[in-house]
């Protein structure tokens, strides 16, 4: 085992390139996480390098770049209607856990298990990545820019921002950020051109699953916030893009 004090200790790295970021974060003026939300980026992000080294780092920080600059589009709009995200889009504890504990927990395990069944925890690490950001673009494009809104279950229209609602253009925005972040995934190696198939099944389909949980479920328990929601969601789709795999490959 390395010694913590070894540069190439990939622990070290990750706390050294980590505090950096969080320094650089605190400097500029535009925020996209709270202080906290910065403080459990900061041990998430330590996590995923020493699990998983770059390749892993760089999908979590596509999923929140992008996920942080979609959420702040058409802001105005949304915040004039009242569905927009709170705090102006800037994200706290609660959201970086609510979207990141099933990755963090597939990257965990990989220090656990060898090949291939690490490959399987690697797919379900992407795949809830993957489930999360489509959620993340179908809601907020579709609060931005859907025409027409209708509640999943009846498919009767109802309010843009409404639990359980979907849209064509929410629909779309979340397929085309599925492929992209597990394409993404593909190309600095941790899942093949397979897997970004199965990334993108698993994230429609949790997707979906998602909008049922707000339509039917989510007013009815307390527990059930927007965070709970959200482990639920990205874990339905680590669990169905890691049975896939296993019945395939």
């Amino acid at each position: 085992m390395p010694s913590i004090l070894d540069l190439h200790n990939p622990w070290l790295i990750g706390i050294t390139l980590n505090t950096i970021l969080i320094i650089l974060a605190f400097i500029v003026p535009k925020k996209l996480l709270t202080p906290a939300g910065y403080l459990n980026a900061w041990f998430l992000g330590v996590l995923i390098w020493a699990t998983l080294n770059w390749q892993g780092y760089a999908v979590v920080m596509f999923y929140f770049l992008v996920g942080s600059e979609v959420t702040r589009v058409g802001m105005k709009q949304k915040e004039a209607e009242g569905i927009a995200e709170k705090r102006s889009g800037a994200r706290g504890p609660e959201n970086v856990w609510g979207s990141a504990l099933v990755a963090a927990l597939c990257a965990l395990g990989t220090l656990f298990v060898q090949s291939p069944l690490s490959e399987f925890l690697l797919l379900g690490y992407v795949a809830s990545f993957s489930t999360k950001l489509s959620d993340t673009c179908a809601s907020e494009i579709g609060k931005a820019y859907g025409k027409q809104t209708f509640l999943i279950t009846t498919l009767q229209p109802v309010a843009r921002g409404t639990e359980g609602a979907v849209s064509l253009e929410g629909t779309l925005a979340g397929i085309l950020a599925s492929v992209a972040i597990a394409f993404f995934a593909w190309t600095v190696g941790m899942i093949n051109l397979g897997g970004v198939i199965i990334c993108l099944i698993s994230a429609f389909v949790a997707t979906n699953l998602e909008s049922l949980i707000g339509a039917t479920l989510q007013s009815k328990f307390n527990w059930l916030t927007n965070e709970v929601v959200n482990i639920i969601n990205t874990l339905i789709g680590a669990v169905i893009a890691i049975s896939i795999g296993w019945f395939i490959f």
